[in-house]
């Protein structure tokens, strides 16, 4: 199997709540919204991020936790690498604008970078990072560096 990645899948409970978190709190783009079921923003060269009613993911994949916001729940953060640390901060207070909950805020890491976390309206885990040493090349891959 090629090694990659072109759907992560969030199981929400109101997949209209979470379009209105994502799209018109946060500014993202929709590539497809189906209300009530589905909606897919596109997240990066290739990735789409798709917010899938939890109900019919349970139908089709089987059971999964409870989309309800607690914490606890399976040990996934989604990262958002950003260019410095005002970003962090910024991103960070959209998303609490846009509905989402702080966790963590933004703080100098013992790794290097500076990082804080939120949650969606889900529960779903967010890090807002500057990384300085990962580097996102032309071509979309990865590279850490220094």
């Amino acid at each position: 199997m090629r090694q990659h990645v072109n759907v992560v899948t969030l199981g929400v409970a109101d997949v209209e709540r979470s379009h209105r978190f994502y799209v018109e709190g946060l500014g993202w783009d929709a590539a497809l919204y189906v209300p009530g079921e589905v909606a897919f923003l596109q997240i990066g060269g290739g990735v789409l991020l798709a917010l899938w009613s939890v109900e019919a993911m349970a139908g089709e994949a089987g059971a999964t936790a409870p989309p309800d916001g607690a914490q606890g729940r399976a040990a996934v953060t989604l990262g958002h690498n950003v260019a410095d640390e005002s970003e962090v901060d910024a991103a960070l207070a959209d998303a609490v604008r846009a509905g989402g909950a702080l966790l963590v805020p933004g703080a100098r890491r013992s790794w290097g970078g500076y990082s804080g976390y939120f949650t969606d309206p889900d529960g779903y885990r967010w890090e807002v990072v500057h990384n300085p040493g990962l580097v996102v090349r032309p071509d979309g891959t990865v590279v850490f560096e220094g």
